[in-house]
């Protein structure tokens, strides 16, 4: 498959075999959250974000698999390593009772590993004066550790926000505010409270100022004459600088400024919650780097291929017994992918690229709307490609989903009624432009069929 050319090519999605694969799938698998039956053919020609199904179709891959693939499809830098990288048994060890070398000097190996993923990652939040990681499977445990780390530091309650998500894992659950679906019935970690997430002026000015002490919600509860919470007792406040599933949310500036003001008072220690926004998906390394805020913790994965926990040395507890796990820093592939990827992003300046193709995405939409040539959407919303379109209603937001789908086009939802775009951090003008006009053409499609 040329890159260069390819194009998004569809008879019928789902295929029949597309449907028999997923039938046999759910034969075994437990309910869960399954988007449509895009059935990606992992033999099949695959590149940047083309890919092809078990049908043959091929397809215009926008999701980057929930940017756990930030990198698209077969990126020869990537590819060229891990050929050249002889497999071996096992290729995942127990990681944090043992060490692993990839050959050479652990500062220049032959293949990097768990330990040169660490040294990239404490590189990457040097700014924030960050010099430890913890690597994990997930995450959703890479959350976990956060949180353990930070009550183990002090404190028993936590701030979170309206909208908020941070994974599955119970403790992770109790810090959701998203869908109710997610946490209803399940036991929570107590003494967590719920605050509102200011993304707009109108957001910030009426639900996140207060005319208290504080003069915002925040700073209203730990007040020490007036407010209902210890600041003593707070562990962390967790934050997504752009939430994901509540909706491509961007925090508003001055809503960062204050929680700064917050930390710097009361020594609040601040996760930011980079699961989905980080490894360069906004055009910074880091989504938290666009906001005057300081975070204590990062939490990464998705497009790292592992979890990570990265703060400083007076967070993370001293004693060897308070975090371990048997896989965490013992997956030598995925540690390797990790590396390799951050590697690409500096070498291949892709920051620069996702501020320009994001721009590039964000105007062909916000324009097509303003003129009245997407029907039904009403805002566009998110930094660099990490971008959404919000619609006027959830069955919009839905058709245009499974459109799309069915015109080549990959995407997802989030929030109730918007629809999240993630191309790969390297696409190419052209790509963005043959994503642009199935989206547009989709909207136009959708409209047509509900007004028919």
């Amino acid at each position: 498959m040329d890159r260069a050319t390819a194009e998004p090519q569809v008879e019928t999605v789902p295929g029949e075999r597309a449907g028999e694969w997923a039938d046999y799938h759910h034969e075994f698998a437990a309910p869960s959250t399954y988007v449509y039956e895009f059935v990606w053919d992992a033999t099949a020609e695959a590149t940047g974000p083309f890919c092809t199904d078990v049908d043959g179709n091929v397809l215009l891959d926008f999701t980057s698999h929930v940017a756990a693939a930030p990198l698209g499809y077969n990126n020869p830098a990537i590819r060229e390593k891990l050929e050249a990288f002889d497999l071996v048994d096992p290729l995942k060890i127990a990681g944090q009772d043992f060490y692993v070398s990839g050959g050479g000097p652990p500062d220049d190996p032959d293949f990097p590993g768990p330990t040169q993923l660490m040294d990239r990652l404490v590189a990457m939040t040097d700014h924030y004066d960050m010099d430890r990681v913890f690597l994990s499977n997930s995450g959703a445990e890479a959350v976990e550790n956060a949180i353990k780390i930070c009550y183990a530091a002090g404190g028993h309650r936590a701030f979170t926000f309206d909208g908020a998500f941070h994974g599955r894992t119970l403790g992770a659950l109790s810090l959701n505010r998203s869908k109710a679906v997610h946490r209803s019935g399940f036991p929570e970690v107590p003494g967590v409270v719920s605050v509102p997430y200011p993304a707009t002026d109108e957001a910030y000015e009426i639900r996140w100022r207060t005319d208290g002490p504080g003069g915002n919600v925040v700073a209203d509860a730990l007040h020490p004459e007036r407010g209902v919470v210890d600041p003593d007792e707070v562990a962390y406040l967790i934050l997504e600088p752009i939430q994901g599933e509540g909706g491509y949310r961007v925090a508003h500036p001055e809503f960062a400024r204050d929680l700064e003001e917050l930390r710097e008072e009361y020594g609040l220690r601040i996760i930011a919650d980079e699961i989905q926004s980080g490894l360069g998906r906004t055009g910074e390394l880091w989504a938290v780097d666009h906001l005057d805020l300081t975070p204590d913790v990062i939490t990464s994965g998705k497009g790292l291929r592992v979890g990570a926990t990265i703060s400083r040395s007076d967070v993370f507890p001293e004693q060897k017994g308070r975090l371990s796990s048997t896989w965490g820093a013992g997956d030598l592939i995925a540690a390797m992918q990790g590396a390799l990827t951050i590697d690409v992003i500096h070498e291949e300046n892709l920051l620069a690229n996702v501020r320009e193709r994001g721009d590039q995405l964000r105007t062909r939409l916000e324009d097509a709307i303003a003129d009245g040539e997407a029907p039904g959407a009403v805002d566009v919303r998110g930094r660099g490609l990490m971008l959404a379109v919000e619609f006027d209603a959830k069955d919009r937001r839905d058709a245009v989903l499974e459109t799309a789908f069915r015109k080549g086009l990959l995407t997802l939802g989030c929030g109730y009624k918007t629809l999240r775009l993630l191309p790969p951090l390297d696409v190419t003008e052209r790509e963005i432009d043959l994503g642009a006009d199935l989206l547009l053409e989709t909207i136009d499609e959708v409209a047509d069929g509900n007004d028919a």
